[in-house]
């Protein structure tokens, strides 16, 4: 890079704070004017928030569009066995996004509001940037506790919860427009921890929640999944000390 690309760099790099100040040093000539009324220190004031806020919200697209552009669709890791298809559980999801969004300056918050739809929650994300600019995302989920066929397959508190965590992924991956994918990816996932727990694994995970006599439901929801086959192979061991726990309490 040449001296004099470098410097107009820099220069850019300055500006937005440059020109930040010189506005809050004009709000402060003006508010140390005794001739000046309320009104037009005021007006000055409302003028400098919307500037910030606007100066925001162009640093919050820039980065969304950083962050986007390095995201890759996220390989599935779990089975619904109800509609016979396959998905990327959440642990999957933020597993491959939060390295990405975290560096481009993100954090996602999460949250559910009383939902206009019966038997409905609905997942609130309102995704943050480090220059103070958020926007919120939402959707209906359905928590009837219904299956695919329109059969009650668990409790209402069961079903609230995994209408919760499935709406998480739901909205975390439409926000920056991720997709899903069942191709393996030769291998460059291999050693990230983010796939399904073997079967071997999932044996031992199920003898030893029988054996304390553990809810599974509540456990599921402590893990954040929908089923014990969810458990991404990077939270085993969490799973296997916190009921090898019980087993010693018991």
């Amino acid at each position: 890079m040449s001296a004099v690309a470098k410097i107009k760099d820099e220069q850019k790099a300055v500006a937005p704070v440059n020109e930040s100040a010189a506005m809050f040093s004009m709000i402060e000539r003006i508010m140390a004017d005794p001739a000046l009324p309320i009104e037009r220190v005021n007006q000055a004031f409302d003028f400098y928030k919307r500037v910030q806020a606007d100066q925001a919200a162009k640093e919050w697209a820039a980065a969304f569009v950083a962050a986007q552009a390095e995201m890759l669709p996220v390989k599935t890791n779990a089975d619904n066995s109800q509609t016979k298809s396959k998905y990327a559980t959440f642990e999957a999801l933020d597993g491959a996004l939060r390295p990405i969004y975290s560096k481009h300056g993100f954090a996602p918050t999460f949250n559910s509001e009383p939902s206009d739809k019966p038997d409905h929650v609905r997942v609130v994300m309102d995704l943050i940037h480090r220059g103070g600019h958020s926007r919120r995302y939402q959707a209906d989920m359905p928590a009837d506790g219904k299956g695919a066929k329109g059969n009650d397959v668990m409790t209402k508190t069961h079903a609230t919860g995994s209408a919760f965590t499935y709406g998480k992924r739901y909205v975390l991956g439409n926000a920056f427009n991720v997709a899903t994918t069942s191709r393996d990816d030769d291998g460059n996932a291999a050693g990230s921890g983010i796939g399904p727990i073997t079967e071997k694994q999932l044996s031992e995970i199920v003898a030893l929640a029988d054996e304390v006599n553990a809810d599974k439901a509540k456990f599921c929801k402590f893990l954040e999944i929908e089923s014990l086959s969810d458990i991404p192979a990077n939270r085993f061991e969490k799973a296997k000390s916190y009921l090898s726990a019980k087993k010693r309490k018991a």
